[in-house]
């Protein structure tokens, strides 16, 4: 424990660094000041906040950025460390328009539960001022006069997202990887009133001195900052549900709705085992080599395998989103266009789609596709709004149409897709498909607990159908409940272990010259989750995502794409 004395030179060394990165133009390219309107209708706000700050436990974003901004690879890469993580998912977690309606129209939707909601999406998506809230007796509140509230003592915390200090602070506490601490059961150790904080990073013998002396930061090495379990204390989430009455029906954690559990799902395919061993950094945050992964002190080592911050996914439509929307969601960071584009890659990298066989016989076109998830996780991953389909067309030899599945509207609807037009429905798991109505869509469908679908998630307490692509080595018949195989898909023989095997039989007529394409497409928001959040347009932050969400120029990605002509 330091002294009071000790303290006052930390926090003066901590201000002569914001000065310093003020005058030098370091860090990234937000303001350092802060704006104050009076939030009066319980919304959240466009002001802009400042990275700079510190706390009793956190240091800002911005603070970082000073000594690990402004690096290169061997190569010449620019792998600065803020900048590229400034444009990801992660630090724009509670700018994040869909979430924030999504969470404001959960509260109006049970606001019996306004304490457990509150306090379970901001674990995750404002940790640093849920933590600090809470180790200073505060209230963890979001909205009204929480923690977007320009004027709450924790909006410049909450606005810096899942940010440096959060993970690396993450202690290995025997949990990671555990129910325990899984649902956001991350452990920061509380320091009182001030102390020496710990920064675990994945370099052994670093130099110590000039991040303590600086930033009250502790460089330490630890093995666990690289492993899949740091990030399941986020990524493997389960959430209380209630019944009709609005009255919680879940009776333990572990009988709670899995909202996502990419970790278990990890754990169950190939590349948890020691053979092909990946982690979630593996894959999200690539590695290259020669990195000095601090700009000071000059004599600094250069160091190989890297962990470049991008944390790259798949939610290009968000990405897209955050940057046309600046002022009104306070996103000062440059690179979407860069993070819009190696998502892309990512997507197109996470699965293949290819012909196993292709005939016409008795005036039936045959078509046999083979879809391959190549991740470590199911595809789609995370939060149950995503999908990914087949898109399938038929044309004969002078290019008329003969057939087309999985046509995509404007609006990011499906055509055939039954529960984009009744929310009450939903598209089953195919093994053949004869007709135009049937669309072959991998994701999930939630039902309550009087069995109907629903898409109110303290109300999910189940998946009706959970299709989503399984990865490599992940056996449906053995895994665990909670990432199980729900639905038709349980009892397709040629849907598990990683791939899916799926047949169009088409009837062509006469026609005896056809080509066919089959394209695989992601989409962040399924349209039945946008149709049902939009009945709720009467909230403040629905409304406000409603318009960006129709001005936003992206509502699918291309995965894989193949084609074929049969005679």
């Amino acid at each position: 424990m330091y002294s009071n004395k000790v303290t006052s030179i930390i926090k003066t060394s901590a201000l002569l660094l914001i000065l310093l990165l003020q005058s030098c133009g370091g860090g990234s390219d937000s303001p350092n000041t802060t704006t104050d309107p009076i939030i009066t209708d319980g919304t959240s706000n466009s002001s802009v906040a400042d990275a700079n700050f510190t706390s009793a436990h956190f240091s800002g974003s911005e603070n970082c950025a000073l000594c690990h901004n402004g690096i290169q690879s061997s190569t010449g890469e620019d792998v600065s460390i803020e900048t590229a993580w400034s444009s990801s998912m992660m630090a724009n977690s509670t700018r994040d328009p869909f979430w924030l309606a999504k969470v404001s129209s959960e509260l109006e939707r049970n606001p019996q539960l306004k304490e457990v909601i509150d306090d379970k999406c901001t674990r995750c998506h404002a940790p640093i001022a849920n933590v600090e809230a809470k180790f200073s007796g505060a209230a963890v509140e979001l909205f009204g006069e929480g923690f977007v509230n320009p004027n709450n003592e924790f909006f410049n915390h909450s606005s810096d997202g899942v940010s440096c200090t959060v993970c690396h602070q993450i202690e290995d506490d025997g949990n990671l990887g555990t129910q325990q601490g899984f649902s956001g059961h991350f452990n920061i150790i509380d320091l009182g009133v001030s102390g020496e904080r710990t920064a675990y990073g994945q370099y052994q013998n670093p130099s110590i001195n000039p991040m303590l002396m600086n930033t009250g930061f502790r460089p330490t090495y630890s093995e666990h900052i690289s492993t899949s379990e740091v990030c399941a204390t986020c990524h493997n989430l389960k959430t209380p549900f209630v019944d009709s009455d609005g009255v919680i029906a879940s009776t333990d954690i572990e009988s709670e709705f899995p909202e996502q559990m990419i970790y278990s799902e990890w754990e169950q395919s190939v590349y948890a085992t020691v053979a092909e061993q990946q982690s979630c950094q593996d894959c999200h945050m690539p590695s290259v080599d020669g990195v000095r992964i601090s700009n000071r002190p000059i004599n600094l080592a250069a160091r190989n395998d890297f962990s470049k911050h991008t944390l790259i996914g798949a939610n290009s439509t968000m990405l897209e989103i955050l940057d046309s929307n600046r002022e009104e969601l306070g996103v000062t960071a440059n690179g979407f266009d860069e993070a819009i584009a190696q998502t892309r890659l990512m997507l197109e990298s996470s699965a293949d789609i290819e012909v196993l066989n292709q005939q016409i016989f008795n005036q039936e076109l045959v078509v046999q596709l083979r879809i391959t998830n190549n991740t470590g996780h199911k595809l789609p991953g995370g939060y149950p709004s995503r999908r990914v389909f087949i898109h399938f067309t038929v044309n004969d030899s002078a290019g008329v149409d003969l057939f087309e599945s999985g046509k995509m509207n404007a609006d990011g609807s499906i055509v055939g897709a039954d529960g984009d037009q009744d929310l009450l429905s939903y598209e089953p798991h195919y093994e053949e498909i004869t007709s135009q109505d049937q669309v072959q869509i991998y994701g999930t469908v939630m039902v309550n607990t009087d069995d109907e679908v629903t898409y109110t998630l303290l109300r999910a307490a189940s998946y009706v159908k959970d299709n989503r692509l399984t990865p490599a080595g992940f056996a449906k018949l053995t895994v665990p409940a909670d990432v199980r195989v729900a639905g038709l898909a349980f009892e397709d023989d040629d849907f598990n272990l990683g791939f899916d095997v799926i047949t169009y039989r088409i009837p062509i007529g006469d026609a005896s010259n056809v080509s066919f394409k089959a394209e695989l497409k992601y989409q962040t928001l399924a349209y039945g989750f946008i149709k049902d959040l939009f009945l709720d347009n009467n909230n403040a932050e629905v409304a406000k995502f409603e318009t960006m969400y129709n001005n936003a120029a992206i509502r699918a990605e291309m995965i894989s794409v193949v084609e074929g002509t049969v005679n």
